[in-house]
């Protein structure tokens, strides 16, 4: 009998069904004691970073198991390197189970330990584990236990991103904060939008930035799209063990790492988000961000009318227009308007791609005197509606297009694809020419609303500066031409002069 370090106490086995007759039947470990406390217990002190370090025996020959090569530094630094050790160290546990048939089915903080002999974190409390092969004779085909198989390695790669959630954002250690977050997935949302969701809930009480925020941000959002892939609504869609080993947000900044083209383009979203959410003041900021979204169109994912059909449903935050800004520094108008959130919501009640759009712009009436200081008034909303209809646009040249116009295309298109995204022009095929998709408005009507009453010359002035301060393509929609870039998470749409609205995912907040 081979004896593992994943328990000291035996307290149970499963043997195979078809061989319990036999002498010599090999057991398979399903539940353990490792003498230490749980994961959660060790998150739950005050001082649990310098605790579990000491704990762990961190020193430089250990912290080259995740790729460094360096202990202490700042917090955020000494957080990401815990929690790459524990992170990889709980993979490995996973994946040695499943490689041994099993599923665990009740990974969470309470059955994660770190063991007092090797200081690795073990995976214990097995008394649930299940066999990937059903046992009963009529249902057990290939096929049946393939999907068995699947959907059981997907339940626990999901209990996994909830453990990698607690442990990068503590605010998820709350059970009401922790329900929040469970209830915005059961609801059918997409996990690659969680950045968007949290966003509020993590930066309520922390000013000066949240740590777990700053840790998932890191290397281009990279730990934001391994919880994404841990938490994929589609069973199928979620990451394996072994890759989410091999995931950029899990390896150090010593090891090299090659990253696919699906992990560049989230990374050319993440910091085109980021750097929208600064305030842009100089035209170097505007034109990096500009050929960021320039990027994004190139690599678009979804070229097909089907794909913007399926994908195109919801509310949409504008973040960033890399046309016009104007506001109100230099201008001193009369009334003062500040610009809160402007969302583009597509609604359609058949499966014809004929759209109802509606774009709000929320808006706030200052007090002239003081509004630099001041920023409280009276708020409205300024609604616009119209149908579109959506129809195909021309993506790849065609086979009887000449071999000049071929070269033309692919040099235009890789242009962009310089440095740390040479990889990414390696594709097969890169778009020709844009639009994806073109977009065809009908008649647009305006209303406006507001908690308090405007005579109509001051109504009218609050309308002119509200024109004035938001992209044309936003106040008409009739502007909006075509479509360039859709995924789960971040939409680009050009007007009629040429400028790109930067769009992401607004999913309702989850209330109680």
């Amino acid at each position: 009998m081979m004896y593992h370090s994943y328990a000291l106490q035996v307290h149970g086995y499963i043997a195979p069904g078809n061989a319990v007759e036999q002498e010599d039947v090999p057991f398979v470990l399903v539940h353990g004691y490792h003498g230490s406390y749980s994961l959660r217990h060790w998150l739950q002190l005050s001082d649990w970073l310098p605790t579990l370090e000491a704990t762990l025996a961190l020193d430089e020959e250990q912290v080259r198991r995740v790729g460094d090569d360096s202990v202490g530094g700042p917090a955020v630094s000494r957080q990401l390197r815990l929690i790459r050790i524990l992170m990889r160290d709980l993979l490995i546990g996973v994946n040695y189970l499943h490689s041994h048939g099993l599923a665990h089915t009740e990974l969470r903080l309470e059955n994660v330990h770190v063991s007092p002999i090797d200081k690795h974190v073990k995976v214990g409390i097995l008394g649930n584990a299940a066999d990937f092969h059903d046992n009963d004779p009529s249902s057990s085909t290939v096929a049946s236990n393939n999907e068995r198989r699947k959907m059981m390695i997907a339940f626990d790669m999901r209990c996994v991103g909830f453990i990698m959630a607690k442990m990068v954002l503590r605010e998820l250690m709350d059970s009401s904060t922790f329900f929040k977050f469970k209830s915005f997935l059961t609801k059918g949302n997409d996990p690659s939008c969680l950045r968007e969701f949290l966003l509020p809930i993590l930066c309520q009480n922390s000013p000066s930035g949240n740590i777990g925020l700053q840790m998932l941000d890191r290397q281009w959002g990279a730990g934001w799209n391994l919880l994404a892939l841990l938490l994929a609504t589609k069973p199928e869609k979620r990451i394996s063990c072994l890759d989410a080993l091999r995931h950029p947000f899990l390896c150090g900044p010593k090891w090299r790492i090659n990253p696919s083209t699906s992990i560049i383009r989230w990374g050319l979203g993440s910091t085109a988000v980021r750097m929208a959410e600064d305030y842009i003041y100089g035209s170097h900021q505007r034109r990096r961000l500009a050929y960021f979204v320039e990027l994004m169109e190139v690599l678009n994912p979804n070229l097909r009318t089907e794909n913007w059909l399926q994908l195109l449903h919801g509310r949409w935050r504008l973040l960033y227009c890399t046309g016009r800004h104007i506001g109100l520094t230099l201008r001193q108008p009369s009334p003062r308007i500040l610009i809160s959130d402007v969302f583009l919501t597509v609604s359609s009640e058949s499966a014809d791609p004929v759209f109802s759009l509606m774009s709000d712009i929320g808006f706030r009436i200052m007090p002239e005197s003081n509004w630099p200081h001041d920023k409280s008034g009276t708020e409205g909303v300024l609604s616009v509606t119209t149908s579109a209809r959506i129809a195909a646009g021309r993506i790849y040249i065609n086979e009887q297009d000449s071999k000049e116009s071929r070269a033309a295309s692919s040099r235009s298109s890789r242009r962009y694809l310089r440095g740390k995204w040479r990889k990414a022009s390696k594709m097969k095929e890169l778009p020709a020419s844009l639009p994806s998709v073109n977009i065809a408005m009908d008649e647009v009507n305006i209303s406006m609303s507001c908690n308090s009453t405007l005579n109509v010359n001051s109504a009218q002035k609050v309308l002119q500066e509200i024109r004035t301060q938001t992209p044309p393509e936003m106040f008409d929609l009739s502007k909006i031409v075509c479509g360039t870039y859709i995924d789960a998470r971040l939409m680009v749409l050009r007007g009629v002069n040429g400028s790109a609205l930067l769009f992401i995912r607004s999913n309702p907040r989850t209330n109680s």
